[in-house]
């Protein structure tokens, strides 16, 4: 590794090992480089874009001298043009998988404390990230564009606040994103688009959020304030199909707004609800049957419980307490269920779920931010049996399970699964047990 003699800022080097968001890991005096677009084991040519840290520098590949074997054309043609969707496009799948097995184990050393023998203990070394489908690219039923200055709809830049139109993403299911140059779209807004379980499709148009005072701000206020704008409620108006989309799931229905939380993946709803079903199962099933499904949404692994109450190895479940703050996927829940199993609250999870009868299996699926100390605070003091834990970002997920140890309690099982292919991500789901209970 070195720096190149006409620029300082150019270093050439063999990053060795993949990172959590998607890039390589290389060193440079000392210092730990993430690189991106690079893949473990070739030789870049690479231009750092930030040295403000001590310990670190970020860089992004400007020349490959030597592929990898694993490296393909990149199949996204708007992350080629510069969208920050399939981040992983030009990484063959299989490899992809084998890159994000890798990061779930040193997330689970590094951030939860994991030593080499519980991980081996885990099989975390020999279990793989299992893809849900054959293909990576035509799984997603959910999407959301940007609308830019000429009112054309498109991915977000990958850097910045630009919009990239004109060039497809290739993670959305087959004609999800036909014809949307004939539409007439407001510049500055925002496309939700939905594919439901017949494979219609549902559009609504988000109004652009209102302007960013720049003044006294700074670049790094402006894009704060710009977000937190985003973020708020704004009109919405529907351009095809209907402001909600059916989704199936076994042999429920739920009617979802196309603006709200659904799994991205077709196939997750159903794999999720299944593994949390084995995974209570082989902690030893549901005792009384009271179960807490904390950040449950919609239900649906509520669903999976109940659709398998009774089974030898499961037990019964007499009630699901679904507990989440927000209230449209709360109100498709009541609307899903009439059996009187499922009982449905709305605030902030951890002062709610202090307040539920004492359950023999807590299902946590946070977002991305993870559970926190809190809310772990109380699932422990709850005292379950089980409890589940499903983590949509890889180092929260470990910091959460190593909360859990402080807490008295121990991972019995872990599964992960590439449940957004070409990209990065990696969801899992790990069963934890008593610390005192023997295997």
């Amino acid at each position: 590794m070195s720096t190149t003699d006409d620029d300082a800022r150019e270093i050439v080097l063999r990053p060795d090992r993949p990172a959590n968001g998607g890039e390589a890991v290389g060193r440079l005096d000392g210092r730990v480089v993430f690189v991106r677009d690079a893949i473990p084991g070739e030789l870049v040519r690479a231009r750092i874009v930030d040295d403000s840290r001590e310990r670190f520098v970020r860089a992004e590949v400007i020349e490959i001298i030597e592929p990898s074997p694993f490296r393909v054309e990149p199949i996204c043609d708007a992350a080629r043009h510069g969208a920050g969707c399939c981040d992983l496009a030009f990484v063959s799948l299989e490899h992809a998988r084998d890159l994000k097995a890798q990061v779930v184990r040193d997330a689970l050393g590094r951030i939860g404390g994991f030593g080499a023998d519980a991980l081996d203990d885990l099989g975390i070394a020999s279990t793989p990230v299992t893809g849900l489908g054959d293909s990576g690219t035509g799984w997603r039923v959910r999407t959301r564009l940007g609308i830019d200055s000429a009112g054309r709809a498109g991915m977000h830049a990958r850097h910045g606040s630009g919009i990239v139109a004109g060039h497809s993403c290739a993670a959305p299911e087959a004609g999800m994103l036909a014809g949307l140059d004939d539409l007439e779209l407001t510049p500055g807004g925002d496309l939700a688009i939905v594919a439901d379980m017949d494979g219609g499709r549902h559009i609504i148009e988000i109004a652009p959020p209102r302007p960013v005072r720049r003044a006294r701000r700074g670049a790094r206020g402006a894009a704060q304030a710009t977000r937190r704008r985003r973020e708020q409620p704004r009109a919405q108006r529907v351009v095809e199909g209907s402001a909600t989309a059916p989704h199936r799931v076994g042999d429920r229905i739920w009617q979802i707004p196309v603006t709200g939380f659904w799994q991205a993946h077709r196939a997750a709803p159903a794999t999720y609800g299944q593994t949390v079903v084995d995974l209570v199962a082989a902690a030893g099933g549901c005792g009384d049957g009271v179960v807490w499904d904390l950040y449950g949404g919609a239900g649906v692994l509520a669903g999976a419980m109940i659709d398998v109450a009774g089974r030898a190895d499961l037990g019964s479940v007499a009630t699901v307490h679904v507990v989440d703050s927000d209230a449209a996927a709360l109100a498709a829940a009541e609307a899903t269920f009439d059996d009187g199993i499922v009982e449905v609250h709305r605030g902030e999870v951890a002062t709610v779920a202090a307040q539920l009868p004492t359950p023999d299996v807590v299902i946590l699926d946070p977002p991305r931010t993870g559970a926190g100390a809190a809310v772990i605070g109380v699932v422990a003091d709850a005292d379950p049996d089980v409890i589940v834990h499903v983590g949509c970002d890889i180092g929260r997920f470990a910091r959460d399970l190593a909360l859990f140890g402080d807490q008295g309690y121990r991972v019995q099982e872990i599964r992960a699964f590439d449940a957004f292919p070409l990209t990065h991500h990696i969801e899992a789901i790990a069963a934890l047990v008593p610390a005192h209970r023997r295997r």
